[in-house]
């Protein structure tokens, strides 16, 4: 059998993909650098024993039940139509040649996906989620909660088929992710969150939330530089897979995700600005992820001034949201990683219906009617019902039930010691004194 020839196309797309890690990397600093600085060395190690587990339980079982749209799937049928649920592919993926297919290229994008996925809860539960408890609820995460609702949407399942079955515009479209990846890696770290409870020190005997700023200002920054980069190939690799745009359409995904990050951290450094007095570095940080993860569902369909409009409101929204769960919900979320990622995944959903000009024809051009003028917002409407309704209660059902039987929070010890020297055995920074003694002064 000859072997297949490595078209320009394919060196295209794994370039992309070898820039995804870059993304991984960056919300792992970001959330570091959050944290407490006695918790540092754990949250970031947390993030590698993460991600090595989520690549190998989608390798086992995740992308079997994931697949690519064209391959075996389990099918119900409904309403005259079969709507495809589940994949159908092989375990370990046997028998699949690693050979840069469309197939291969999807199971190497998708590996980084599921890990950067898995490593958004780790914002939201920093200072108090236990290291074998994080990578057993990342198991769950990665061998079934996202390879489901990855093949609903990337696999040719049912939200994917909504379009042709229902006549609900194209179905789904989520280039890059915003829905796919992040949405549902954010609302696991709102079950998480709920689950685990907030920090002790974090609420004061009134029931008033007290500050806990994060302990490394340039960490957190940084880190949002090496996440744009890998966002960059995030979203092309995965537009060009999944959305199957021309590769020369890279350039405006590239712009537009670069534009609504930009819009973002603008917009929240003026809110906090106008607020506070001064810029906020760790909002304005999440500001601008939350704009790179708006810009994921229809980095290929918008120009780029629509791409400053969707990044300003993921910024703004994500400025007010993160005082509402505080406040409102009595929810301790650190890194901010429930209202970036996932109602600015949601935000990044609901962007197509409103902006999103969709292809026409296999070279990618773009009608001159948005999506909003058909029943696209449908499809969108349904996506995101679907991630409230059923992934959001599958994600915290599924962890309620492991930390029945693997307590996921640490023991109060551990939470006053800190996680480096209570599961490590030794602080990042053992040079100097990294707490103060305001956990025996809050409840």
């Amino acid at each position: 059998m000859p072997a297949p020839i490595f078209t320009a196309e394919t060196a295209v797309v794994l370039f992309c993909i070898f820039l995804a890690p870059l993304a991984i990397a960056g919300i792992a600093l970001i959330n570091s650098g959050l944290g407490r600085a006695r918790s540092a060395a754990h949250s970031l190690l947390a993030s590698l024993c993460i991600f090595s587990v989520a690549a190998a339980a989608y390798v086992i079982c995740g992308f079997a039940w994931q697949s690519y749209s064209g391959t075996p799937a389990h099918l119900f049928a409904a309403g005259g139509h079969d709507w495809n649920w589940l994949g159908r592919g092989p375990f370990f993926l046997r028998g699949m040649e690693l050979d840069g297919s469309a197939l291969s290229l999807c199971a190497c994008l998708q590996i980084f996906s599921v890990g950067l996925a898995a490593l958004i809860p780790v914002g939201a539960c920093l200072d108090r989620w236990r290291l074998s408890a994080a990578c057993a609820s990342t198991a769950l995460f990665a061998g079934w909660t996202y390879p489901l609702f990855a093949h609903w949407v990337w696999g040719g399942g049912w939200l994917a088929q909504l379009g042709t079955n229902s006549g609900m515009g194209r179905g789904v479209i989520d280039a890059g992710g915003s829905g796919t990846i992040q949405a549902v890696g954010g609302l696991t770290a709102l079950a998480l969150a709920w689950i685990l409870g907030p920090r002790r020190g974090k609420y004061s005997v009134e029931g008033m939330p007290m500050a806990i700023p994060g302990h490394n200002a340039v960490m957190i920054l940084f880190g949002c530089l090496v996440t744009f980069v890998g966002w960059l190939g995030l979203n092309s690799a995965g537009a060009l897979l999944f959305a199957g745009i021309a590769p020369g359409r890279i350039v405006l995904v590239s712009i537009n995700t670069a534009l609504a990050a930009g819009a973002a951290i603008l917009a929240a450094a003026a809110i906090t600005r106008l607020r506070f007095g001064r810029p906020d570095v760790s909002i304005s940080a999440n500001g601008w992820v939350g704009g790179l993860v708006a810009s994921s569902a229809s980095c290929a369909f918008v120009s780029p001034v629509e791409a400053l409009v969707i990044g300003a409101f993921a910024g703004a929204l994500v400025t007010y949201s993160v005082e509402w769960f505080e406040l409102r919900f009595g929810v301790d979320d650190p890194g901010g990683a429930i209202s970036v990622h996932a109602l600015g995944g949601i935000w990044g959903l609901l962007a197509v219906a409103i902006f999103a000009r969709l292809p026409i024809s296999a070279a990618g051009e773009l009608p001159a009617a948005s999506a909003h003028g058909s029943t696209q917002w449908l499809a969108q409407i349904v996506t995101i019902a679907t991630l409230l309704g059923f992934v959001l209660p599958l994600t915290y059902g599924l962890n309620l039930a492991l930390d029945r039987v693997w307590p996921q929070r640490a023991a109060i010890e551990g939470e006053r010691q800190g996680l480096d020297l209570y599961e490590l055995g030794a602080g990042a920074y053992p040079e100097f004194v990294t707490h103060s003694e305001e956990f025996t002064q809050l409840r």
